[in-house]
């Protein structure tokens, strides 16, 4: 079993939402389908980057990382053709 550090934006705002789980296309549709609180004012959503690991301590570890201030620097590295 994969675990998944995803990264979503919205295409109402264009603002980015990071999170991680084990089964990307499923979440993705929580996500779409306004299911999830955090994610609901700003649907859709489109995926727009993932990462996959072997164990969720190593996909949370990135989860909390990239939500950070270096980890968003990271994205934008990234990213930086995209965004």
């Amino acid at each position: 079993m994969f675990y998944y550090t995803y990264i979503i934006q919205s295409q109402k705002n264009n603002s980015l939402y990071i999170g991680y789980t084990t089964n990307l296309p499923k979440r993705l549709k929580v996500h779409n389908l306004g299911l999830s609180q955090s994610t609901k004012p700003f649907i859709p959503y489109k995926l727009i980057f993932y990462e996959a690991f072997l164990n969720r301590i190593d996909a949370k570890s990135r989860e909390i990382y990239l939500k950070s201030g270096y980890g968003r620097k990271t994205i934008n590295k990234l990213l930086n053709k995209y965004l």
